[in-house]
């Protein structure tokens, strides 16, 4: 298992990595690139022809060309699911629309649970507010609906 603190000093240790080898190199093509833990979410823009060839598979060989790390990388498109979003690009707009496994078991808190009732109750609301925020109107419906 090794020490509590790996994961701090190998998140540390890739965002050098990022920031000094990744970013400037790519700083033309990438609009957006934020990362959570394991997960990249990045704007790419297809590079002109005056920005020395950069192209989708440099990118990628660029992420793995640290230490014994293997990203996943998914191809480019307009429509991504990022954690627990699906995102995406229609006409110059990003929307977003809440993802769920389709294994999700919607396991929360039972109402019978040593929990106080304020605790049952700001999780659902949460819940719901998180869902609005996320979704448009009929998505909302979706997501909130008795199924």
């Amino acid at each position: 298992m090794g020490t509590p603190s790996a994961c701090m000093y190998a998140t540390i240790l890739y965002g050098l990595h990022e920031c000094l080898n990744i970013l400037p190199k790519f700083k033309t093509t990438i609009k957006y690139y934020k990362w959570y833990i394991n997960d990249i979410f990045a704007i790419w823009i297809p590079p002109n022809q005056t920005d020395n060839n950069i192209t989708w598979n440099d990118f990628k060989t660029a992420l793995d060309e640290f230490g014994n790390l293997q990203w996943k990388v998914e191809e480019p498109t307009d429509n991504v699911t990022f954690l627990d979003l699906n995102l995406t690009i229609a006409k110059g707009r990003i929307t977003s629309a809440t993802y769920q496994k389709p294994i999700n078991l919607h396991l929360y808190l039972p109402p019978l649970s040593a929990h106080p009732t304020s605790c049952i109750k700001g999780l659902i609301v949460g819940n719901i507010l998180g869902y609005w925020k996320q979704n448009n109107a009929k998505e909302f419906i979706s997501c909130t609906e008795d199924t």
